[in-house]
């Protein structure tokens, strides 16, 4: 396991340039263009792929799983760079919701119309 979340964030911040910039050839910007609607459906679609993965057995399996993370963590931080929203905002949230069940966070939200 990697010492920190270091690759994560050059990540991140490659997706944030590349939303400023929409350089030609790029799968980024491909799904940038394509908006909310394009990169979603390419996240529900790692998410399932990653759920399928979940399943497969042995070592080649747990292979497979970590692969379709990667993906489906690159896609989100895709969809995240789209709305301008970097991963240390992210970070923060989770770090303001530690320590708190999520039983008890869940419940503190206002309910859906």
């Amino acid at each position: 396991m990697p010492e920190s979340l270091d690759p994560i964030a050059r990540l991140m911040a490659t997706l944030a340039e590349r939303a400023e910039t929409m350089p030609e050839g790029s799968y980024t910007t491909k799904l940038m263009r394509g908006g909310t609607e394009k990169i979603g459906k390419k996240i529900l679609e790692e998410a399932g792929e990653l759920v399928e993965a979940a399943d497969e057995p042995g070592d080649e399996g747990r292979n497979h799983f970590i692969y379709e993370a990667g993906d489906l963590i690159y896609h989100t931080l895709v969809l995240l760079a789209h709305k301008r929203v970097d991963i240390s905002e992210v970070a923060a949230e989770l770090a303001r919701r530690e320590g708190t069940s999520g039983l008890v966070e869940k419940a503190s939200r206002p309910p859906k119309d």
